[in-house]
């Protein structure tokens, strides 16, 4: 699912298109993020990142992206950041599969 997001901008190096093309992390993002919100429950991007091992930049950067795929939304709601400022809170979304 990471293909759909593009890893560089249209004026970077060539390097950087060539790296971005081996990107692989994000998919490995997504889970640990969620499985974090399900196990744990809504949470800002400074409590997913304290639970998941992850930086905080890497879990503000996968956020976007698996709202835009429905995997994650957000609450309408803030929580204290590590610096106790707020932050918007993010839950998991939850996949309805349909019945056959």
């Amino acid at each position: 699912m990471t293909y759909l997001f593009k890893r560089a901008r249209s004026l970077d190096p060539v390097t950087s298109h060539a790296a971005a093309d081996q990107v692989s992390f994000a998919n490995q993002h997504f889970d640990k993020i969620v499985d974090c919100l399900q196990r744990f429950g809504a949470r800002g991007k400074d409590g997913i990142a304290e639970l998941t091992g992850l930086d905080g930049n890497q879990v503000a950067r996968r956020l976007p992206e698996m709202a835009r795929l429905g995997m994650v939304e957000l609450t309408g709601h803030t929580t204290k950041s590590k610096s106790g400022r707020a932050e918007r809170e993010w839950r998991f979304v939850p996949v309805q599969l349909e019945l056959i």
